[in-house]
């Protein structure tokens, strides 16, 4: 009996770029990524800062927004596969973000 093996090889992100619509990502094999932002809603609601504060995570396989308390792995953008947040979570993440903006608004001198 013949078998056919497929050998797969993990997609390694080398760079990452944001912009207003798109996140763009350069893999170490040549190739780039670019897909909407609108895909990744905490992406899409992140101040252009926040969206720059990025790190690789697992050798390239992965990246991660610290401030926006997001991942997303490399394979899942080479998949085309946008998040799979629940509307429940990214509302109750955006309250918890909007929740401090409001206060040290309040705080300042008008």
């Amino acid at each position: 009996m013949d078998s056919l093996v497929i050998k797969t090889r993990t997609a390694a992100v080398q760079d990452v770029v944001v912009t207003d619509d798109s996140l763009m990502v350069d893999l170490v094999d040549g190739r780039t990524v670019s897909v909407p932002l609108a895909w990744y809603p905490r992406l899409l609601h992140g101040q252009p800062e926040e969206r720059n504060n990025w790190r690789l995570i697992g050798h390239g396989e992965g990246i991660h927004w610290p401030d926006l308390d997001e991942d997303i792995s490399a394979e899942n953008i080479l998949f085309g596969q946008p998040s799979g947040e629940s509307q429940r979570s990214l509302s109750r993440w955006l309250q918890t973000r909007v929740a401090p903006r409001q206060a040290s608004s309040q705080l300042q001198p008008a």
